[in-house]
C-alpha cells in the first residue's frame, strides 16, 4: 500500500512533491541486513524511531541538494548507479538455478536464453501498442519453455484464495531512545545517503528515458522525488516495514519497452497495485513464475540501469579527477563487497552491514569529490543585484579576474563578454514584480589551468538556458531580440550548464583563455 502512494505521488508532482513521472516504488533491498540486526538487538520500535528520523534527512537532502550539489554530482550519482546495477547482477544469475533440484541442468540457462532472445526480438520488432504486451510475451515464452521442461508448478494458484487481507503487525516507535538507537543512527544515517544518492540518480536516468528529445536535468523534479521518498520512509517508519526506493530498471524498462511515460500512467500502475495487494491469485501466479524467467528481466533491467549510470558520468564530461572518481569509487565498491576484510576491519556485525559495495563506493565517491573541491583553486565571489545595475561591478569584477591570470587582451574580452551575455540571459526572462526587490545575485569563479568556471547563482523562475542553446539553430541569419543574448553566449562560452532548484538557478559558464 506504501509503495502504491508514493508511486502515485511521485507521477502527480504536488509543489515540492513528486518526481512528475513514471517512477515506481519497491521496498529498498538495501536495508533489510540492518532491519534484521536492529530488530534482533532493539527491537522493532527503535527500528520505526531510526527510521522516522532518517526520513526527516531526506527531505533535508531534497531541500539542500542546491548547497551540495557540488559534493551530489552526476560521476557520483552515476557511480552508485553502476555499482548498483553490478551488486544485482549477481542475484540475477543466482535466480536462473533457482529450480527444483530433479530439473535438467540445461533447464536454467535454456528458458533463461528464451526469455531474453523474446524480449529482444519484441522490443526491437514491435511498436505502437504491440509494445505494451512485449513484457508479457516474454514471460509467457519463458513460462512455456519451463513448462517444457516439466518445472512449472500451478498448484500454488489452484489452491490460493481470490481476495485476501494482510495482517496489519503491532506498530510502536519508541519516544524514548537508548543507547542502542544512537549506536545505530550512523549507520542509518549513510545506508539513508546512499538512498538518497541512489533516487537523484535514478531520477536523473528516469528524466532522460522519458523524453522524446534530450533536454537538460530538471533537478526541481528531483529534488520532489527524493522529497517524496522520504515520506516513503516516514509511512515506513510508522508501519514498521522497509522504507520504499525507487525502481529505476524496472521503471526505464518500462518507459522503453512500452514507449510510454505519460504521469497518468503513473497513477495507474499505483492503483493496480492496490487491487492486486489483495488480490491474492495474482500474487499467486507471480510467485509461480520460474526463477530463470525472472533472472533474465533482471539481467536486461540491470544492463539498462548500468548504461544509464555511465551516460550520467558522461553528461559532464570526463576529465582526469572525475575519472580517478570514478576508477577509484567504483575499484573499491566491487573489490570489497562481501570481501572478509570488511568483516576484519569493522567486526562481524557492522562489517556484514558496511561491506556492502554500493556504500563502500558512495562513501568514495563523496569523499574523493570533497577531497577535489578542497584541493581546487581558491576561487573568487561577487555579491551583486540581479539587474542591469550590476553589469559595470560584475565587469570589474572579471576584469580583475583576467589580470590576475595574466590572460591577453582577446581573452580577457571573451571573459567579460561572456559574464555579460550570461546576465543578460539571466535578465530576459526574468518575472520580478514591478516594484519588488531585484533578487540576489552571486558570481563565483574558479580559475583551471587555462579556463575559468563562472557559477551564477540567482534567484529567477526563467526558462532552461541550457535548453535554449540546444534549440537554437546556426540556419537563421538574422536572430531575434530574444536569443541575440544567448547567441553571444554560445560564441563566447565554451561551455554553458544550467541548473534549476526551487527558488535557485545556478548557471555555469567555461570560458577559455590564454597569456
Amino acid at each position: 500500500m506504501i509503495c502504491a502512494a508514493i508511486t502515485a505521488l511521485q507521477a502527480c508532482q504536488m509543489r515540492r512533491f513528486g518526481a512528475g513521472h513514471v517512477v515506481l516504488a519497491w521496498p529498498a533491498a538495501m536495508f533489510i541486513a540492518i532491519m534484521v540486526s536492529t530488530v534482533t538487538a532493539a527491537g522493532l520500535a527503535t527500528f520505526a524511531s531510526l527510521m522516522i528520523v532518517c526520513s526527516l534527512m531526506q527531505v533535508a537532502l531534497a531541500w539542500w541538494l542546491p548547497t551540495l550539489r557540488r559534493i551530489v554530482t552526476p560521476t557520483v550519482a552515476g557511480t552508485v548507479t553502476m555499482l548498483i546495477a553490478v551488486s544485482v547482477l549477481t542475484i540475477a544469475f543466482d535466480t536462473v538455478g533457482d529450480l527444483p533440484d530433479d530439473a535438467p541442468r540445461a533447464a536454467g540457462p535454456t528458458i533463461a536464453g528464451v526469455t531474453l532472445l523474446v524480449s529482444v526480438i519484441v522490443a526491437m520488432k514491435a511498436s505502437g501498442r504491440w509494445r505494451l504486451v512485449a513484457p508479457f510475451t516474454s514471460i509467457l515464452a519463458g513460462c512455456a519453455a519451463a513448462a517444457a521442461f516439466g518445472v512449472l508448478d500451478g498448484d500454488r494458484i489452484a489452491s490460493a484464495g481470490w481476495f485476501g487481507i494482510p495482517d496489519v503487525p503491532a506498530l510502536s516507535v519508541d519516544l524514548t531512545p537508548g543507547k542502542e538507537f544512537w549506536v545505530l543512527l550512523p549507520s542509518f544515517a549513510i545506508l539513508t545517503l546512499v538512498l538518497g544518492l541512489k533516487t537523484i540518480s535514478d531520477g536523473v536516468v528516469i528524466q532522460q528515458g522519458s523524453r522524446r528529445q534530450p533536454r537538460a536535468i530538471e533537478f526541481r523534479q528531483i529534488q520532489g522525488m527524493v522529497s517524496v521518498n522520504g515520506a516513503g520512509m516516514l509511512l515506513a517508519g510508522i508501519a514498521g516495514t522497509l522504507p520504499t526506493m525507487a525502481n529505476s530498471s524496472y521503471s526505464l524498462s518500462l518507459i522503453n519497452l512500452t514507449g510510454v511515460a505519460a504521469r497518468r500512467v503513473g497513477v495507474a500502475v499505483a492503483a493496480v497495485i492496490v487491487s492486486l495487494a489483495l488480490f491474492s491469485k495474482f500474487t499467486a501466479a507471480l510467485l509461480t513464475i520460474p526463477g530463470p524467467v525472472l533472472g533474465a528481466f533482471l539481467m536486461l533491467a540491470m544492463g539498462m540501469l548500468f548504461v544509464s549510470g555511465c551516460q550520467t558520468v558522461l553528461r559532464e564530461g570526463i576529465d582526469p579527477r572525475r575519472m580517478l572518481v570514478v576508477a577509484l569509487a567504483s575499484a573499491l565498491g566491487l573489490g570489497l563487497h562481501g570481501h572478509p576484510l570488511t568483516r576484519d576491519i569493522f567486526g562481524d556485525e557492522y562489517g556484514e552491514l558496511l561491506g556492502n559495495g554500493v556504500t563502500i563506493g558512495a562513501i568514495t565517491a563523496i569523499a574523493m569529490t570533497l577531497l577535489i573541491e578542497t584541493m581546487s583553486t581558491r576561487r573568487s565571489r561577487l555579491e551583486a543585484t540581479l539587474d542591469a545595475a550590476s553589469i559595470p561591478v560584475i565587469d570589474e569584477f572579471l576584469v580583475r579576474l583576467a589580470s590576475g591570470l595574466g590572460w591577453n587582451e582577446a581573452s580577457t574580452m571573451r571573459l567579460r563578454s561572456a559574464g555579460e551575455e550570461t546576465l543578460a540571459s539571466l535578465l530576459s526572462q526574468g518575472d520580478t514584480a514591478a516594484g519588488s526587490p531585484s533578487p540576489r545575485l552571486v558570481v563565483a569563479a574558479r580559475p583551471q589551468a587555462k579556463m575559468v568556471e563562472l557559477e551564477f547563482v540567482a534567484t529567477t523562475r526563467q526558462e532552461n538556458i541550457e535548453d535554449q542553446l540546444a534549440f537554437l539553430t546556426d540556419e537563421i541569419a538574422v536572430p531575434s531580440v530574444n536569443d541575440l543574448s544567448l547567441r553571444l553566449l554560445r560564441f563566447h562560452a565554451s561551455a554553458v550548464r544550467h541548473q534549476k532548484f526551487h527558488g535557485v538557478d545556478i548557471v555555469t559558464v567555461h570560458v577559455e583563455g590564454s597569456g
